[in-house]
């Protein structure tokens, strides 16, 4: 009995040493302010390696070196029994975002999640499009989990007993305190892997660990301008003269359209698809496309990628297909070179040679009983899971090649992605359709690498369809997606005239967008992004002074609360933007103004500093608010995205009392010869004259860069 307690203690105290030992870890600082730290062995496939991410180093070394933001020491790792099991340290006070696209909730501490591609169902519990293993503390740093697996995340929810910050029990009988849910000082996932790579994010601030992760994954993406157009997704069945007529309906009414949107119908079978044009409904496709390219107008083509038994390449494909079909159709092995050229090649030549400027790759993400079953097996040796989590990255990667080969820039629509995506040219979409859920959508696609659009379908009522509209037009891609309903922007007459108005509006600011999604590609930050990142927002962390706010008092400074609370409808869109979009049926609402002094977009009047707006802008308005010294460079309300080095008139506003600063970018807007240096920043600065009245100059074209800007006036908003 004796020595069996000692055989067993022995043993015991041998696991702890081994758990201890496994522990450990390095850090390797791979870029400025990002570390790498390898845990066990991790699977030779993984996210950076599924997207072929590569790190965007002029923008990290612009942003510079930073110090290791956590205690390395609280960062543990251990693997056992095939699993690796993480740990991150957290404070008291600290939130935390992100953890993919979510779509009800921004603040994620205390949330049990698994990641896990998917259709999103209505609950924020991982099952997503983008389930990005990547969050943001505001303690100013991120972390980021590079696995292509299901991984499970308790953030702030468990509590071990050798915790530094266990927490007293209290009883539950006679303590009015007790809590179901006890404070938990870290955040732990569970990798179904035996290793994996994590990175860390240097801050300071929130925003910079999250350029630093859109910058080491690339930087983000940067449309062609007329991707940042206005776009009208047609019905399903829409034959070659439909879209003739609709693209002639639109330019007759006067309203913006650079592209359109063909759904399942182009193809001669779907669901399974062919890949192949129908002739009954476009009879001369090359023809067609060259036609519609004449009239400035492009096409985007529907795609799922499940090849049907009458694809011209179904058996030359199938030897490199998964064990299980998608509607009865072939899913391609695309980590496979041998898939990807049967597949692409067909593309390539049937649609993108002939002038087919993108695609919309639908259902990539979920349900389960949709897709292959994790079961499934791929002949590359990949699990069926790890393809689950990357098809999305997969098919972006490899479309996108296409037009990289041509030296045309594409813009399109996908239904997941993943880490690594960021620098990839699409903007996810979904089935589901609530408005409010859809702008935290927006808010919470900052922190996951990726871009979302809150399209517009159809609508109960005109308020409905103009309120959708107008927070659509303040988004990545202003769409109206058709399919099913035939809707147009005129479908609503109540409303047709502010419609319209913000169509134009969406064409009158492309300058501002197209400069802010320089900025995501230079610099990595986020063209629509959460309040939380804004400066004068966020509550002072540990390392700051507290004394720092003025009035600490809740009940005397309610901002202070509001700001510690969730907030999700309301966003940043660029540098100088405040957007607070209103939903059917409010007639009033409440914005949260950043501290600095905020003017209305629309008049220039000043609104607010550091405070709590209650706004009731009416149903022309959706409230838009500009930071002081804000400039916004502005266009003539042309129908289509200027063409390829075209020039065009500026109208460059200038809002408040401050002077300002904006650098404008600019390039021949459809190639990617900016990558070898063809494009110009232009400085745009107002200061106020001696005699007290403002003025504007704008920096001369550097010699031999492109130049796409005319005539240049200007408009001081804010009036004396």
């Amino acid at each position: 009995m004796h020595k069996f307690k000692l055989l067993f203690s022995v043993f015991f105290m041998l696991k702890v040493a081994l758990v201890v030992q496994a522990q450990a870890l390095t850090w390797q600082e791979v870029e400025p302010g990002v570390w790498k730290g390898i845990v066990g062995k991790p699977e030779a496939y993984d996210l950076l390696k599924a997207a072929g991410a590569t790190p965007y180093k002029a923008g990290l070394n612009n942003i510079g070196k930073a110090a290791f933001p956590l205690p390395q020491a609280q960062i543990s790792a251990v693997v056992k029994d095939g699993k690796t099991y993480l740990r991150f340290p957290l404070v008291e006070k600290e939130q935390l975002y992100g953890f993919g696209l979510n779509f009800q909730m921004v603040h994620q501490r205390g949330k049990i999640l698994e990641l896990h591609v998917d259709h999103y169902g209505g609950k924020d519990n991982g099952r997503t499009h983008a389930p990005t293993p990547f969050y943001v503390s505001s303690e100013g740093y991120g972390i980021f989990v590079n696995s292509a697996r299901y991984i499970k995340v308790w953030a702030g929810t468990g509590v071990r007993h050798d915790s530094e910050n266990f927490p007293a029990p209290k009883d539950r009988n006679t303590d009015k305190t007790w809590a179901a849910r006890p404070y938990s000082d870290a955040v732990e996932m569970l990798v179904p892997a035996e290793g994996v790579e994590i990175y860390v994010f240097a801050g300071p601030r929130p925003l910079d660990a999250v350029k630093r992760f859109n910058l080491f994954n690339g930087g983000g993406y940067l449309p062609p301008r007329w991707g940042l157009g206005f776009t009208q997704r047609v019905m399903t069945k829409s034959t070659a003269a439909d879209v003739e007529k609709e693209v002639q309906d639109f330019a007759e009414r006067g309203y913006p359209l650079d592209f359109i949107g063909l759904e399942p119908g182009w193809q001669s079978k779907a669901y399974p698809g062919t890949f192949a044009w129908d002739k009954t409904r476009f009879p001369d496709p090359a023809k067609f496309t060259q036609d519609m390219l004449k009239k400035g107008i492009r096409l985007n083509l529907w795609i799922n990628p499940y090849v049907s038994p009458d694809a011209p390449f179904y058996k030359q494909i199938k030897p490199y297909t998964a064990s299980h079909t998608v509607w009865l159709g072939l899913v391609p092995d695309f980590t496979m070179p041998e898939a990807r050229n049967i597949f692409f090649s067909q593309l390539e030549q049937d649609q993108v040679d002939i002038g087919v400027s993108g695609y919309k790759i639908d259902e990539v993400d979920g349900y389960d009983y949709w897709l292959w079953p994790d079961v499934a097996l791929f002949p590359s040796g990949t699990s069926a899971e790890q393809i689950r989590q990357t098809y999305g990255l997969l098919t972006m990667r490899y479309s996108a090649e296409m037009f990289r080969k041509q030296n045309r820039r594409t813009f399109g629509l996908v239904r997941a992605s993943n880490g690594g995506g960021t620098s990839f040219p699409y903007v996810i979409y979904n089935d589901y359709y609530n408005h409010e859920d859809f702008i935290t959508a927006l808010i919470n696609s900052g922190f996951a690498g990726v871009l979302w659009t809150p399209e517009v379908r159809a609508s109960k009522t005109g308020e409905e369809w103009l309120r959708r509209f107008q927070s659509n037009v303040f988004s990545p891609m202003a769409m109206i997606n058709a399919w099913a309903s035939g809707t147009k922007p005129w479908t609503y007459p109540e409303v047709e005239k502010q419609v319209k108005e913000y169509a134009l509006l969406r064409m009158r600011l492309l300058p501002y967008w197209y400069t802010e999604f320089a900025k995501y590609h230079f610099e990595g930050t986020p063209p629509f992004r959460a309040m939380n990142l804004e400066d004068g927002y966020q509550l002072p962390t540990k390392n700051e002074n507290i004394a720092a706010v003025t009035n600490t008092n809740l009940e005397e400074n309610p901002y202070l609360e509001a700001v510690a609370k969730e907030v999700k409808d309301q966003y940043m869109a660029g540098e100088y933007l405040l957007v607070a979009p209103m939903f059917a049926g409010q007639t009033t609402r409440k914005v949260i103004l950043p501290k600095g002094r905020w003017y209305d977009f629309y008049t220039g009047a000043y609104v607010g500093d550091g405070q709590i707006l209650t706004v009731t802008p009416g149903l022309d308005k959706m409230p838009v608010y500009v930071k002081d010294g804000g400039i916004i460079p502005m266009m003539p309300p042309l129908l289509q995205a200027p063409k390829a080095n075209q020039k065009v008139n500026l109208e460059i506003r200038h809002y408040g009392e401050k002077n300002g600063i904006y650098r404008l970018y600019d390039d021949d807007g459809e190639t990617f010869d900016y990558e070898k240096g063809a494009y110009a920043w232009r400085d745009i600065k107002v200061a106020r004259q001696k005699n007290g009245q403002f003025k504007g100059n704008i920096s001369k074209a550097p010699a031999g860069k492109p130049n796409t800007i005319g005539k240049v006036t200007w408009k001081f908003m804010t009036k004396p």
